[in-house]
């Protein structure tokens, strides 16, 4: 099926509530990061929330990196378990 429209994809497809209650903004090595929680010690960075250039360009904290909570500053494993 093909849907030609001028609405917003979020408008047509809504998405679940539930999904956004796993997400949190951390500072990582001074990057705002906007993450998910992946599991009890692990996230996925989902967005960089930083004006800077060279943000973007640093690989250990590109949108899908994997990174371990226990190097985000000011959380720990214990924390994020009540996250999820």
């Amino acid at each position: 099926m093909i849907l030609y429209t001028m609405m917003p994809q979020e408008l047509i497809f809504p998405v679940d509530p539930a999904e956004y209650s796993k997400q949190r903004v951390v500072q990582y090595k001074d990057i705002p990061l906007l993450i998910e929680s992946v599991d009890e010690q692990h996230a996925m960075v989902i967005r960089v929330m930083s004006s800077d250039p060279q943000h973007f360009l640093d690989e250990r904290c590109c949108p899908g990196a994997k990174i371990s909570f226990s190097s985000l500053e000011g959380l720990s494993s214990s924390h994020e378990k009540g996250m999820v």
